[in-house]
């Protein structure tokens, strides 16, 4: 665990209260997602189709998978990706994803490893549900279950969420909720141009090393 990973959700440096958010800033990240989105999109949509094929070929089920997530100030919407669990992953209940889940199928273990099924929430973006850097979303089961020994939480809320995030570059998926606060409040606090692009170049070398994937 790094030395920021170490942090508390109630150290001194991660405060409750949140900034006010400069309006030139969103105004121009917004900007920023749609092109990016549109720009992924077109790229994208030959690898997409094949995917989408190979997914059918593989098992059983729709080929995207949507859920309900809350979005900025506690507002539920859809996220689409692409199937990587089989159709009876959540018959005991909603899980937090675990390291090898056997939940999932041979194609989706490979498509959660290299990340590949998230790129359908480039339509969540360039829609705007989503922005490319942010918390990432989570259920509202999720929020009620960790909102009862994590309080700040819910502070997540405050801002959209994010394709990829501070929290998802330090340890993603490997982190307890606990610690993936501290990075989304740190987030949250510190927006700005230079934070997001440190985000998603930090990303684009996740994805050629799998770390924290699952």
């Amino acid at each position: 665990m790094t030395e920021e990973q170490s942090l508390s959700v109630n150290d001194n440096d991660v405060p409750i209260s949140i900034p006010q958010t400069s309006s030139i800033y969103l105004i121009c990240k917004r900007c920023f997602d749609i092109v990016c989105s549109s720009i992924a999109l077109i790229i994208l949509v030959v690898p997409m189709i094949v995917i989408s094929i190979l997914i059918k070929l593989d098992s059983k089920g729709p080929v995207i998978f949507k859920q309900e997530r809350l979005g900025k100030d506690g507002k539920p919407f859809y996220i689409y990706k692409f199937r990587s669990m089989k159709l009876d992953a959540e018959k005991d209940g909603p899980q937090w994803a675990n390291k090898n889940d056997d939940r999932c199928t041979k194609l989706g273990s490979f498509l959660r490893k290299v990340r590949l099924d998230e790129l359908p929430q480039f339509f969540n973006i360039f829609i705007g549900n989503m922005s490319l850097v942010g918390p990432r979303p989570e259920r509202a089961y999720f929020y009620e279950e960790f909102g009862q020994y994590i309080p700040e939480f819910k502070e997540r809320l405050q801002v959209k969420p994010g394709l990829t995030g501070l929290a998802q570059v330090n340890g993603g998926y490997d982190l307890l909720p606990e610690e993936k606060i501290v990075f989304d409040l740190r987030y949250i606090k510190d927006q700005s141009f230079k934070l997001d692009l440190y985000c998603i170049f930090k990303t684009v070398t996740l994805l050629f090393t799998h770390e924290g994937a699952r």
